[in-house]
């Protein structure tokens, strides 16, 4: 008896892996937000890491998370690690690709609670209107771990909601600070012209008084 049930947990246990075996080898997640707001803002907001912390969806789930910076101060060859609770973990990025305001490639490298290394792609597509259309994207390798999280785990949504977080934050965060930048442009422009009306007033002649009729005496 207890032969055929080993035989069974067997028989099990290599379906289960031609289960897991057969998952896609690759995955992509990936999600997009129109922005009402200047393109440098949104691309400067990602391609400085010590921005993260005003937008990234897992600052919050850490507050005590430890960051450094390593590398160039923004662009290319920035570095970023953390290091913080079960829900942010530990890992590394760093900026391999900046295209100005078009798009950002980085390198994602995981290394607790379990290794992975991804690439994530930001790109960002101004619109006719003024606003950008930023995609944000995560894709890599599907490790056998991982094909065995996807049975039972829709890494789609749970990545996609940690995206969507940050993308309506950074949404949020800009278009604020545009709506600022107007104010203030609105307001230079406003004294500018008040100055310069006041110094044209000023370089104007100052009237003379209308000369005086004299007068005889018979």
């Amino acid at each position: 008896m207890l032969k055929k049930i080993s035989l069974a947990l067997a028989v099990a246990l290599i379906g289960l892996g031609a289960v897991v075996a057969s998952r896609p080898s690759t995955f992509r997640v990936e999600r997009s937000i129109t922005i009402a707001a200047p393109v440098d803002l949104p691309f400067g907001a990602v391609n400085d890491f010590h921005k993260w912390q005003y937008w990234s969806p897992w600052a919050g789930k850490d507050p005590k998370m430890q960051t450094t910076f390593d590398g160039a101060y923004a662009g290319p060859g920035a570095i970023y690690t953390w290091s913080g609770n079960d829900q942010v973990g530990k890992g590394k990025m760093t900026i391999l690709d900046s295209k100005p305001y078009e798009s950002i490639q980085i390198q994602l490298e995981f290394l607790v609670p379990w290794p992975a290394t991804n690439t994530t792609l930001f790109t960002f597509q101004p619109t006719p209107d003024g606003s950008v259309t930023m995609r944000w994207a995560m894709e890599g390798q599907n490790t056998f771990l991982g094909k065995a999280m996807s049975l039972v785990m829709d890494m789609d949504a749970m990545i996609g909601k940690d995206f969507e977080q940050g993308l309506t934050t950074l949404k949020s965060l800009t278009e604020t600070e545009a709506k600022n930048r107007r104010e203030r442009e609105a307001l230079l422009k406003a004294n500018a012209e008040a100055e310069a009306a006041k110094a044209a007033q000023e370089a104007q002649p100052a009237p003379t008084a209308p000369a005086q009729a004299g007068t005889t005496t018979p």
